[in-house]
């Protein structure tokens, strides 16, 4: 956000309020957990998803919190132990592997997607250096998730004004 918000273009206003938009949506949600879940629901139908799909993905998702709260309570710790638990319900129920089953689907693999990420966030350090460059302070401070609300705030006050 800051990074968008030091570049002193008309063209850039646009992205600035839809970051402000979404920014202040994601802390809506926060307060309103509910709306997170009506979000997911219009995702999905606009991807063309049927209501009976989409009311066994959001059971699926809920029996998924059920289970790891009870891991969770049993001492299993989040990370590799998740993963081999997850990995062995996957092997009882469709006789391959987790990562058997996401080559049949043809889902992407995470070391593809840890390349995009690690390139994207290089390219967004290079940008936050030269920010920083240029302006002569720090890009990253110890202002928190309150101070960055009052930011999308009044980005959104000024624009509706």
């Amino acid at each position: 956000m800051r990074l968008i918000q030091s570049i002193p273009s008309p063209k850039a206003e646009p992205f600035k309020l839809w970051l402000a938009s979404v920014g202040a949506d994601r802390i809506e949600e926060t307060i309103d957990p509910e709306l997170t879940i009506d979000r997911a629901l219009v995702t999905y139908l606009k991807k063309g998803y049927s209501r009976e799909w989409i009311n066994q993905r959001l059971q699926a998702i809920q029996v998924r919190k059920e289970l790891t709260d009870e891991w969770q309570d049993r001492g299993v710790e989040q990370g590799k132990e998740y993963a081999i638990l997850t990995d062995e319900i996957s092997k009882a129920w469709s006789g391959m592997t987790t990562r058997q089953y996401k080559t049949l689907k043809g889902l992407k693999k995470f070391e593809e997607n840890k390349a995009v990420a690690i390139s994207g966030g290089e390219a967004a350090g290079e940008a936050r250096a030269a920010v920083e460059k240029r302006t002569g302070k720090p890009v990253i401070t110890s202002k928190n998730a309150m101070d960055f609300s009052r930011v999308i705030s009044n980005v959104i006050e000024e624009s509706n004004k």
